[in-house]
């Protein structure tokens, strides 16, 4: 067997293979990656993401249509274009541990409470997009909670324990989150606690 180093264009390489085999394998060291490259990368998880959701808000749509065929065919897919996303992700040297994931989680929500969302919902004031405006406020009240639960959560993983909430419950029309047990009427919207999703942690 072979083993070497090399550079190529200023990408550091690892050889491993049989000496005069045509199965030779060329092992990038993700030492760096070109800024080009990087950018071509960042670009495809994001379109890889937003078609995963699109798949599978399409799927819902084709279930109500009373084609559950087509719902199945979309969801299938949309998880192929999860792996895809994934994938780059990982690539680009996004995903950490469950620490940093989290704080990564409260910068993420931080930037959407206090600056991206207040500059969307003024353009919308401005132009009188009533829909974007009740779409915009929904997400940003939302926002605010998973900030507050990423950084208690933050703090308990920090201490090496994972969190006591076992049941996460969403609203469907307004992403309201809740804990622990849904409230009797959504504070966001006003959807009855029926109509809560629940989510129960696994293990």
């Amino acid at each position: 067997m072979v083993f070497s180093q090399w550079n190529f264009f200023g990408l550091s390489f690892a050889v491993l293979g049989k000496l005069n085999s045509d199965d030779i394998y060329y092992m990038v060291k993700g030492d760096h990656m070109r800024e080009m490259t990087k950018a071509n990368l960042t670009n495809a998880f994001a379109g890889e993401s937003q078609a995963h959701m699109r798949y599978l808000i399409y799927a819902d749509q084709a279930e109500k249509d009373g084609k559950p065929k087509v719902a199945n065919l979309f969801r299938a897919i949309a998880h192929a274009e999860r792996v895809h996303a994934t994938n780059h992700f990982k690539t680009l040297g996004e995903l950490g541990d469950t620490v940093a994931n989290l704080a990564s989680g409260v910068d993420g929500e931080h930037f959407e409470i206090y600056e991206m969302y207040p500059a969307y919902d003024a353009v919308a004031n401005l132009q009188d997009e009533k829909a974007a405006l009740r779409s915009i406020h929904y997400a940003l009240e939302a926002e605010k909670i998973h900030e507050k639960m990423y950084e208690d959560a933050g703090q308990v993983v920090s201490g090496g324990d994972d969190i006591s909430i076992e049941k996460v419950y969403i609203c469907p029309v307004c992403g309201h989150t809740a804990a622990h047990e849904a409230p009797d009427k959504c504070p966001g919207c006003g959807a009855p606690k029926e109509k809560y999703r629940e989510f129960v942690a696994q293990g």
